[in-house]
């Protein structure tokens, strides 16, 4: 079954604020919470299905994905030797505490343990890596649970004692006007247990912090903002608990050659003058190598030339993009004499009653100007709002 748009389950629109996000979720998670609705599984499935919602689209770079994609943008992952962040993608810690004052909510008894959070890598690459894939080696801090103690943080398994405060429960009642709620412990954080003497390998903390190297495969027609995720390669969890994932988010370096435009590629090439009027073939750099670029007698600068499937291979299809070649013509410079003189006697051949047809945007240039002046052009005058570059 087809899942139900995601802001049409907060009942937000599409240009609604983070704040916006939060606080329909927030009234949406009030009414729903399971612990309101005792054995409602109707009420349980709406909640669900708002606390999915409000995960997309109150991370950033999840919603432009569904905004892009739909629910499709969201399945999998997408994917520079670069710098690293930590930090979970969802979380819903917040939107507690701000309703109750802690994380805890409605329910008793204490929590499970914690799954490992989510870290994002940002991995920078030339064009060619994105271009035909590659696969690189990164570091990564880690963060993993603790081969002395198991994850205990104690020295031993009598140095572990019940919490006082909770009496092993993990979590603590408080009245919050007319809500009574359950919050997690301050002395123990929801283990319930205090530790007497703590691990000296961990010092009480039940992880280790390290360092480790993975070898990532890029897959061939990246781009910036594309993730890759590894699954099972982030954060380590709380004992029991499974370990976050690894995100590798991709930036694409400027190139000195090219430009990239989705699967497109463009280059400028510089042209002759002589070459340009004459017309001729000339060689031209692609990512795959050298390739012959035929140019007609009397190009123009500025003007482009599509050379069919040198472009990119798109990540997602097996379609190639295609590159796009814009000529600037160069003008000579450091004349000889001699040359010089050649170009004046070249001038002066164009000269005469056939002038207008070697030169057809120059005399067009001057006619308009002329009219301009003299207020002819009035009549041909059209409104324009998008500049004269477009």
């Amino acid at each position: 079954m087809s899942k139900r748009d995601y802001y049409e389950v907060l009942g937000v629109s599409k240009s609604a604020s983070e704040g916006e996000i939060k606080k329909a979720y927030r009234k949406l998670a009030m009414k729903y919470h399971p612990d309101r609705n005792p054995d409602n599984t109707e009420a349980e499935d709406k909640f669900k299905e708002a606390s999915e919602a409000y995960e997309v689209l109150s991370d950033a770079q999840k919603r432009a994905a569904y905004d892009q994609f739909g629910h499709a943008g969201l399945e999998g992952g997408g994917g520079g030797r670069g710098g690293f962040s930590g930090g979970g993608f969802g979380g819903f810690g917040d939107i507690f505490e701000d309703l109750f004052g802690g994380g805890g909510g409605f329910g008793g008894g204490r929590r499970g343990p914690q799954p490992g959070s989510d870290l994002q890598y940002e991995l920078n690459i030339t064009l060619e890596e994105a271009v035909a894939g590659t696969t690189v080696d990164i570091r990564i801090p880690t963060k993993e649970v603790c081969d002395a103690c198991d994850g205990t943080g104690a020295q031993s398994s009598s140095d572990i004692e019940t919490c006082d405060t909770c009496g092993g429960v993990g979590q603590v009642r408080m009245q919050q006007g007319f809500f009574a709620v359950n919050t997690t412990c301050p002395t123990c954080h929801g283990t319930g247990k205090k530790i007497k003497n703590p691990c000296k390998k961990c010092h009480g903390e039940g992880y280790v912090h390290d360092n480790k190297t993975l070898s990532v495969k890029i897959p061939a027609g990246v781009d910036t903002g594309d993730r890759i995720r590894l699954q099972g390669e982030g954060e380590a969890g709380e004992p029991g608990a499974p370990k976050g994932d690894l995100y590798v988010r991709v930036h694409v370096k400027e190139h000195k050659v090219f430009q990239r435009d989705g699967n497109t590629l463009y280059c400028e090439v510089p042209l002759s003058f002589a070459k340009a009027a004459l017309g001729g073939e000339i060689d031209v750099p692609t990512l795959g190598g050298k390739a012959s670029l035929k140019i007609p007698a009397g190009t123009q600068s500025g003007q482009r030339f599509k050379l069919s499937g040198k472009g990119v291979k798109s990540v997602r299809s097996s379609q190639t993009g295609d590159m796009v070649v814009r000529v600037h013509i160069e003008t000579p410079v450091k004349l000889t004499g001699r040359q010089k003189e050649l170009l004046e006697e070249f001038e002066e051949s164009l000269q005469g009653k056939h002038h207008k047809q070697h030169s057809p945007k120059e005399h067009g240039w001057f006619d308009s100007v002329k009219s301009f002046f003299t207020g002819d052009d009035d009549k041909d005058s059209k409104d324009t709002k998008d500049g004269p570059w477009n």
